[in-house]
């Protein structure tokens, strides 16, 4: 038999006094005798009543809510910082709305129809500066920044993966086994994340002495078919690169399976690394090494500096990195000696 959720009025019933009483009791109002607060505590308890957040939010004239605007909404990154995000809200009583905006203009629809309508409370912005968004905040509304480096100027609490240590990490760890002609594939360069990998890249590449070779950087876009059409150029150079830093790994899936295609040996012709650590990366052929990120605590973070900015805590921003962690697997090895 299936047990009926407790009301608000089963909780009066059981005490003998109004469910009005048994509200002002939930909301801390003043107005109820002590020994009468007493009982309904007791009887909340007993009979394992939750009161209904979002009643009890909008009778404190706040709706407890929170939106994320992003990109989009099936990047694997993207998605994993939106569920840490609404895990970390949900323990501190907030809902969390998501939304996508590949825009400026739908991002600015989306601002508006959820401040101008006091939906929310506050905003989480998921890549700020890969266009103008940034700009169409609105005054005053409490906002994180996730996935982007602050500015001098910057007003705005951030959150991000130190992209630039992770490149460096990346590149080092190839050049560390013997490999001086190492390319990259990068995201969109409109992105700060795929910046600062490259320039991660390069202090790798200075910090052991190599120049850097423009012809070794090839633009991508996340996507795995940019990956695999960056080795199909790449294998034409009259001195192809023995290593690549794929700058995520999506990208360094398509470069696997150009290898396989094009008869390139991973990881004894050439090594591979790519960003990320998705789950399904040491289940490539060859297991792929990568930098590993935890994008649910990149989430986490960012909710809970949202929620101290939206109740006041803090006054002035902060911006918080995140190390990632290099998992050495099967796709890269020592470099041929020749």
């Amino acid at each position: 038999m299936v047990r009926s959720k407790v009301t608000i009025r089963d909780v009066a019933a059981h005490v003998g006094v109004s469910h009005q009483t048994v509200s002002r009791v939930i909301n801390n109002s003043e107005r109820v005798r002590p020994e009468t607060r007493a009982l309904v505590e007791a009887a909340i308890e007993e009979l394992g009543y939750s009161p209904n957040a979002i009643a009890r939010s909008m009778a404190r004239g706040r709706t407890c809510t929170l939106a994320c605007i992003s990109p989009n909404l099936t990047d694997f990154n993207f998605a994993s910082i939106i569920e840490g995000a609404k895990a970390e809200v949900r323990k501190h009583d907030y809902f969390l709305i998501a939304s996508s905006a590949p825009t400026e203009e739908e991002f600015s629809r989306l601002v508006e129809e959820l401040f101008t309508s006091r939906r929310a409370e506050g905003l989480f912005v998921i890549n700020p500066y890969a266009d103008g968004r940034h700009n169409l905040l609105p005054p005053g509304a409490p906002t994180v920044f996730v996935g982007a480096r602050p500015r001098k100027r910057d007003t705005v609490s951030s959150v991000a993966l130190d992209d630039v240590g992770a490149a460096r990490q990346a590149t080092q760890h190839l050049i560390e086994l013997g490999h001086r002609r190492v390319a990259t594939i990068t995201g969109p360069m409109v992105e700060d994340c795929s910046q600062d990998r490259c320039s991660g890249y390069e202090k790798a590449l200075q910090d052991n002495s190599i120049n850097p070779d423009p012809s070794l950087v090839i633009a991508g876009d996340w996507a795995a078919t940019s990956g695999y059409q960056a080795l199909q150029q790449l294998i034409k150079l009259p001195s192809p690169p023995t290593a690549i830093f794929a700058q995520n790994d999506r990208m360094a899936i398509g470069v696997l399976r150009a290898a396989r295609e094009l008869g390139i040996s991973v990881p004894d012709e050439l090594s591979v690394i790519g960003v990320d650590d998705m789950p399904l990366s040491s289940y490539f052929d060859p297991p792929l090494t990568t930098m590993h990120q935890e994008p649910l605590s990149i989430g986490r973070d960012a909710a809970r500096l949202l929620i101290d900015t939206v109740e006041e805590r803090e006054t002035s921003p902060i911006h918080l990195l995140q190390q990632a962690q290099l998992i050495q697997r099967q796709s890269t090895g020592p470099a041929i000696s020749t």
